[in-house]
């Protein structure tokens, strides 16, 4: 296969994404291969843990929440 034959796809790919209403989009994300990124990680997922933690109101939303998801599940 030829590069002109698949840049070809690929542009007839594209040009029907956008005809369906689509658009491209650049997400950046995090690079989990970096080193010291799983320390970051338990880092910042222990900072959130003890947030939440102390906020009861968070806690009694999100008890709301799931017991709100059990009986939508029940009524299905």
């Amino acid at each position: 296969m030829t590069t002109d034959n698949v840049n070809n796809r690929v542009k007839r790919h594209r040009a029907a994404l956008r005809a369906a209403g689509l658009r491209p989009i650049q997400i950046w994300v995090p690079d989990t291969r970096q080193p010291g990124f799983a320390e970051e990680a338990r880092r910042q997922c222990a900072a959130v843990a003890a947030a939440d933690a102390g906020d009861q109101d968070l806690q009694h939303f999100m008890d709301a929440a799931l017991l709100d998801l059990d009986d939508d599940e029940c009524d299905a």
